[in-house]
């Protein structure tokens, strides 16, 4: 969604000036913007980092899960239940959301009345998003927005894909962006773990032997995390990063999911590849005889299948619902176990210190 309001809060990401909304012209450094295309406003910084994302590439979107956006349910729901406990979006609020992916967050969270923007650097922008949110594209590095614009921020499953050199860039960023005492809520990993995570390491084994039977499918689990760069190594390098960057640590709790990891890398791993497979199925009845080609349109299939039953079936909702609920015991018995994956609210006390 472009509107009015948008063209108020972005800035030239080259200069921090204003563009013109009749010519997207910058009226400070003159640079022109392309005019848009879709429902966002592309505004990339003109000279392009050399560390990029895998997530710019198609193949990583190819199962189609970022084209509708389901209601928040297992560890998605997690995900959105603690960003309303720590950072608790109302109205009088102007937030970012710093890798907004799909922008599901976004369209989640807009009946609790702030105000919000959403940029990321791929443009896989769900439907739903680019009906109803105000979108960028552009670079976590170099924010097209003026000091102080918001006051507070999310970055859900982002920090990760980025190397030590991003990682303190895109903070520094977020940290001028936001008005004196703002917040920032993000959910990443640091890479040591606590030795409760062996039962998670045990979860991913048993996920790899039932991929050998065929039960499974992890082929797309694997691409999106090859793009993980863990630039976190603990939690005491986590609390001198954000210090750096002006932030300290208001909250944190930590999430160690062996429920979620059953549910998510078994149970629902299992009956999307049950989809998968009736689709598949279908389609070589069809006259394709491309196997390739049958299997990439059947794990597609098998997604937007998966969501269309969410939508459609009460019953379907309810099991998530209650699986969602059980998967919240990760936190209540582990939250306090210092482990990889957390939840933190960042707080900015100052500017970034030199680096």
């Amino acid at each position: 969604m472009i509107s009015e309001r948008l063209f108020a809060l972005v800035r030239c990401p080259e200069c921090r000036n204003a563009i013109a909304v009749s010519t997207l012209t910058c009226q400070g450094c003159g640079r022109v913007y392309r005019a848009p295309e879709h429902a966002y406003l592309d505004l990339r910084p003109a000279d392009q980092f050399a560390e990029q994302t895998k997530y710019l590439d198609e193949a990583l979107h190819a199962d189609a899960r970022h084209e509708r956006v389901s209601p928040p349910l297992l560890g998605s729901k997690i995900r959105n239940d603690m960003l309303r406990e720590y950072l608790r979006p109302s109205p009088g609020d102007l937030i970012v959301d710093l890798g907004c992916g799909s922008g599901r967050a976004l369209v989640w969270n807009r009946a609790l009345g702030a105000e919000s923007i959403g940029i990321d650097i791929s443009p896989f922008f769900s439907e739903d998003a680019r009906r109803d949110v105000p979108l960028l594209l552009g670079d976590l590095r170099r924010l097209p927005f003026a000091d102080g614009t918001f006051t507070k921020a999310w970055s859900l499953d982002v920090l990760e894909h980025l190397s030590r050199e991003a990682l303190g860039a895109m903070l520094a960023e977020a940290n001028r962006v936001l008005a004196p005492g703002g917040q920032l809520f993000v959910y990443t990993h640091v890479r040591k773990n606590a030795p409760i995570a062996a039962g998670l390491r045990w979860i991913n084994r048993l996920a790899r032997g039932l991929e050998r039977l065929g039960l499974i499918d992890m082929r797309q689990e694997r691409l999106r995390k090859s793009d993980h760069l863990n630039p976190l190594a603990d939690v005491p390098d986590l609390e001198r990063v954000v210090q750096a960057c002006g932030f300290r640590i208001g909250r944190i709790r930590f999430y160690t999911p062996i429920v979620g990891g059953f549910v998510e890398n078994i149970l629902m791993r299992v009956a999307e590849r049950a989809l998968a497979r009736r689709a598949a199925r279908r389609l070589s009845t069809g006259g394709s005889v491309d196997a390739g080609a049958i299997d990439a349109q059947a794990i597609r299939e098998a997604r937007t299948s998966a969501k269309a039953q969410i939508a459609a079936s009460p019953a379907t909702r309810t099991v998530l619902r209650a699986l969602s609920l059980a998967m919240r015991l990760d936190i209540a018995l582990f939250g306090r176990i210092t482990s990889g994956p957390f939840f933190a609210l960042l707080i900015k006390e100052g500017p970034p210190s030199a680096r």
